[in-house]
């Protein structure tokens, strides 16, 4: 593997083209420059022959031509073979060549080679010499001898007027003219050899230079990848390489302020997904969660919802899911339980789909919004009861006047007793009307600030024994004991003496109420570690039942409506106790046991003239 890697460095790539490109260009001027000077070579060694050849035909024309016949005297024809072999080895002396020349019968007359006199009277029967004695002058052959060593043949005819006398014969070796050749293809190839080595190392420092700078490029990029903005790529030079080196620098600037503005952004949008008072809560397109805040988290009661279905989330059906997602309808609430089987700890969240559109991509995945609702809807179930409950406490008193004073038209005035009675429950229902007027009013005031407090230092002990007192009759009527117990320490307090007495006062009404005659009533204040005191109004009345205890300071609201309403009660009185209580900046609890008695307390701070804690 790592040869292969090797081979696929651009280094590497580029020295073998290098060198290839050398190579190849050698090889065909090499080819063509020895093949060219070979063919010079030949040509000029062949031309050469040729002329000797035909010198020599020439001289041995005017001596066969004066050669004596047959007939005549041994002595001439040896004076002939003599003059023949003398110009022969005086004139044409070419190295390692054999000459003869022979007559018109194809007998060798003299021969250059003194190792070959013996071939003197004999025929030479190659075809070189036959075609020659035909008249042909042209007769070239190149023959390999049992040597192994080339050799270049030229036969030429000795003509003497328009007749054949004879023929030359020339025999060269070509040995020196391919050792020549070689020499020359030895030199040729050490250059190359040299010549390659030299590009090699050219190439190598050439790739160098390139690839150096992509190397940077590279380590540069890796360390983008890896977030490192801040090495810069070398720029060497006014090249497309610089340039390059120059793109790749300002576009690292570039993307490094990108990614910064985009963590910016994704900080923003963590920060605001954290701290929304809303859930939020986005899942792909196949209803798998990916990204919650933590409110839906709270809000759902999960650790983690990444990974879980929309429908499983939320407790929903699929098919309705399906519905809300394709845009059906926009939202739906949903019920939450706290601890299962409990409907009085029900959780009501409205849910917001909004689909993620993505360019050429359609719906890719959706975004729901998670509203808490509960207090929402708590509130408008109260104000229905509310306006229900003000529309009944009016209609009755109402039904009742309009019955007495019907019953007073059509007659009863005349009768002195029975009109007075007549007179007398209009009266009551109308004084109870002005209550239940009186008391809204009150709480109007209270719910938009318009009831000011009016703080004065107030005695403790003394306030709750005047609470006592006004209710002696009552008490004193059902024999019922009224007890008041103040800690050592407690003196006076800051608060609105006359709304805190309207405070005390429902409270101790609604304990004589409900306490049974010969009862007892205990109205304690004591002191407590945050800089508080607690009054409380305890009795052995009949209590509260536990499922009444979280509503029973709801406007209206009575635990028993017939009863407290044959009492006199409007059901506003815990309710308005608890916002002037609470504008003293207070709370009020009441804890109860059925059949066993009522406690309610009030908790006050504990204030001195300029508002500070004691």
């Amino acid at each position: 593997m790592k040869g292969i890697r090797f081979f696929r460095s651009i280094q590497v790539k580029l020295i073998i083209i290098y060198v290839l490109l050398i190579l190849i260009a050698m090889q065909l001027i090499g080819v063509y420059f020895i093949s060219t000077m070979k063919t010079s070579l030949t040509s000029t060694f062949t031309k050469n022959m040729n002329e000797q050849a035909n010198l020599l035909s020439e001289f041995a024309a005017q001596t066969l031509a004066s050669k004596p016949d047959k007939t005549a005297d041994a002595s001439g024809q040896q004076t002939t073979e003599e003059d023949l072999n003398m110009l022969v080895r005086s004139l044409f002396s070419i190295n390692e060549a054999e000459i003869q020349v022979l007559d018109a019968a194809g007998k060798v007359l003299a021969t250059s080679v003194q190792a070959h006199q013996s071939y003197i009277g004999k025929k030479n029967t190659s075809l070189a010499v036959s075609r020659a004695l035909q008249g042909i002058r042209d007769n070239e052959e190149d023959v390999i001898d049992e040597d192994n060593v080339r050799k270049k043949i030229i036969a030429k005819p000795v003509i003497n007027g328009d007749k054949i006398v004879g023929a030359v014969y020339l025999v060269a070796s070509m040995k020196d003219l391919y050792q020549t050749v070689d020499r020359i293809n030895r030199i040729f190839m050490s250059g190359m050899i040299f010549a390659l080595g030299l590009t090699g190392v050219l190439g190598v420092l050439l790739a160098h230079t390139i690839t150096n700078p992509i190397k940077g490029l590279t380590r540069q990029a890796a360390a983008v990848a890896e977030g490192r903005f801040n090495q810069q790529v070398p720029v060497l030079g006014d090249d497309e390489i610089g340039r390059l080196s120059e793109v790749f620098n300002d576009m690292t600037m570039r993307l490094r302020d990108a990614l910064s503005a985009n963590e910016e952004e994704k900080d923003k949008i963590s920060s605001i997904l954290a701290n929304m008072s809303d859930g939020v809560v986005a899942a792909d397109e196949h209803g798998i969660v990916m990204i919650t805040n933590r409110r839906a988290e709270e809000m759902l009661r999960e650790d983690s919802c990444q990974g879980c279905r929309l429908n499983e989330l939320f407790g929903m059906e699929e098919e309705k899911l399906a519905g809300l997602l394709n845009g059906n309808e926009k939202a739906a609430v949903i019920h939450h339980h706290i601890h299962p089987g409990s409907e009085d700890e029900d959780e009501l969240m409205r849910v917001t789909f909004t689909p993620i559109r993505r360019r050429d991509k359609g719906i890719s995945g959706t975004i729901a919004v998670l509203q808490d609702v509960t207090e929402q809807e708590r509130l408008e179930q109260s104000r229905r009861e509310f306006v229900a409950n003000v529309s009944h406490e009016l209609r009755t008193p109402l039904t009742t006047i309009k019955s007495y004073t019907e019953a007073l038209d059509d007659g009863a005035m005349e009768e002195q007793e029975l009109g007075q009675r007549f007179v007398g429950v209009i009266r009551n229902e109308t004084e109870r009307m002005i209550r239940l007027v009186t008391d809204l009013l009150h709480l109007s005031r209270l719910d938009s600030n318009q009831a000011p407090l009016r703080r004065q230092q107030t005695g403790v002990h003394e306030m709750l024994e005047e609470v006592a007192d006004r209710f002696s009759f009552q008490l004193r009527s059902k024999s019922i004991r009224a007890e008041v117990h103040v800690e050592k320490g407690i003196d006076t307090i800051l608060l609105d003496r006359d709304q805190i007495d309207q405070v005390f006062d429902n409270l101790v009404s609604n304990a004589i109420k409900y306490t049974l005659d010969g009862g007892k009533i205990v109205i304690s204040a004591r002191r407590l570690d945050t800089a508080a005191i607690a009054i409380s109004v305890k009795d052995t009345g009949i209590g509260i039942p536990k499922k009444d205890l979280n509503r029973i300071f709801e406007r209206f609201y009575r635990v028993d409506k017939a009863r407290s309403r044959n009492m006199g009660g409007t059901g506003l009185g815990l309710s308005i106790a608890r916002e002037i209580v609470k504008a003293h900046g207070g709370s009020i609890s009441l804890d109860s046991e059925l059949n066993e008695g009522t406690t309610v307390t009030v908790l006050l701070p504990a204030l001195i003239e300029d508002g500070e804690p004691v």
